[in-house]
């Protein structure tokens, strides 16, 4: 199972949880396997055609997977996957 860690934003999916453990052959698997542990947490970071919202970034070991293979990016047992919804705001 991938370490999944789960921003601040998203922690009352996963009972207060910031790291979670999730299975996935690729990050699309792994986004429904988050949902069926923690119901809701989907549609935080799809729309409604299952794409990652343009706002939500998914980093595995570090690297960005809209440089890698986007949903389709490979997700090991050992792997740290961390999401990390963009900031927005300032003057």
């Amino acid at each position: 199972m991938a370490t999944v860690r789960i921003p601040s934003p998203l922690r009352r999916y996963t009972n207060n949880q910031s790291k979670v453990q999730s299975n996935g052959a690729d990050i699309a698997e792994l986004i429904d396997s988050l949902e069926d542990q923690y119901p809701g947490v989907k549609s935080r970071l799809c729309d409604e055609s299952g794409q990652i919202k343009r706002y939500v970034n998914i980093f595995v070991n570090g690297e960005e997977i809209r440089t890698l293979q986007g949903q389709n990016t490979p997700v090991e047992e050992k792997d740290e996957v961390s999401i990390i919804p963009a900031m927005a705001g300032g003057h």
